[in-house]
């Protein structure tokens, strides 16, 4: 069997021992007869999965013990909903700092259930960059102050945590979480959908202060009320089971490797071997502010969209698949979250530099 480099955005590659694990744990799960997917929700193999992943992304992430850890469905664009129906309270307004296509999403959202004041927004740039903190027009009225930590369509990638005083911020960590070290207490709520660095789509994980439970308006549904959520361990209703299963073989994985710091230096050292064939080229470019070039979804293209073209295919026929960038870009996207291997990666970088040859 030949494993291709799978450099998609999302649902992404996961890591080949979890998959091998998974497959020889399909039919019957640590002696019980049967598959994980095949589990009562609410039985002892399936409380003993649902109990280890959630003490294992605790563990990974450090997460402060008045926060609660939340395994639920709906996505980020679910969550887009999901979280000013539980934050608003009695607010009627949210902040938004807009850096790409995935932050206009969740800003269109927002204009169902609230006021929504643009507090800064790099547009004007072609969201290249995140504006600078001082040019920011914060509410201190504002339920909460919402980014999205990583846009996976532009490239755009937040290094660091921005001070936004004492409203909480609110981030959408899809593309990012436990992708390195995150220091949980700096947000009021952190979300995102698990098919980047954690598992198969279908998981969202939710990540929220105790003090900003209890806050939902009265048309939130009971299941994705954080508050009930919260109360009933994730189990109000039935939870994605077999995706939280791979979540967990995932987190097991992800702590086998030496954990975030060890995950970061990896990310690191991949983002950097491609950004530096990149900034080398004559042909390719990518266009993106380096102070906030994501390292996990490196932007790039030619001058003609005809080569771009033929680039995504010559990488296809090598093995070398999902490179195709977004729609609303175009160009070429290599996506390299946790899963991706350095040979992955050094493989795209020398398919870059045969192509550059034969197309001077």
């Amino acid at each position: 069997m030949t494993r291709v480099h799978n450099f998609s955005a999302g649902p992404a590659a996961l890591p080949e021992p979890v998959l091998q694990q998974a497959a020889a744990e399909m039919l019957d799960w640590h002696g019980s007869g049967m598959s994980v997917m095949e589990m009562s929700h609410r039985g002892p193999q399936f409380m003993t999965i649902l109990d280890e992943a959630l003490a294992l992304f605790r563990e990974l992430l450090d997460v402060p013990a008045a926060y609660r850890v939340l395994f639920m469905q709906g996505g980020a664009l679910g969550s887009n909903a999901f979280v000013p129906m539980n934050l608003l309270g009695d607010k009627t307004s949210i902040d938004f700092i807009d850096t790409g296509e995935w932050s206009k999403k969740t800003i269109a959202e927002a204009h169902k259930y609230a006021a929504v004041n643009l507090a800064a927004s790099s547009a004007a740039s072609g969201y290249t960059t995140i504006p600078p903190r001082e040019s920011w027009l914060l509410d201190p009225a504002a339920a909460y102050v919402h980014l999205c930590a990583n846009e996976t369509i532009g490239g755009v990638e937040w290094h660091t945590t921005p001070d936004v005083g004492s409203v909480p911020l609110v981030a959408d960590v899809s593309s990012t979480i436990l992708s390195r070290p995150l220091d949980v207490s700096r947000f009021g709520l952190i979300y995102g959908g698990a098919q980047k660095n954690i598992g198969p789509a279908g998981l969202t994980i939710v990540v929220v202060h105790e003090s900003l439970l209890g806050r939902a308006l009265p048309i939130t549904p009971s299941a994705f009320d954080f508050r009930v959520l919260a109360d009933n361990g994730s189990m109000y209703n039935t939870p994605p089971t077999y995706a939280i299963y791979i979540a967990g073989l995932v987190f097991n994985w992800i702590k086998a490797q030496g954990g975030l710091p060890a995950m970061e230096r990896r990310n690191a050292e991949k983002a950097a071997l491609l950004y530096d064939t990149l900034d080398a080229s004559s042909l390719f470019s990518n266009m993106v502010d380096k102070a906030c070039r994501s390292r996990m979804n490196v932007t790039f293209k030619t001058p003609d969209p005809r080569l771009d073209t033929a680039f995504v295919a010559g990488a296809d026929a090598r093995g070398l698949v999902q490179l195709k960038g977004h729609r609303v870009v175009g160009g070429m996207r290599a996506s390299i979250y946790n899963a991706m291997p350095l040979e992955g990666v050094q493989a795209l970088v020398n398919y870059i530099k045969e192509f550059e040859a034969q197309h001077r």
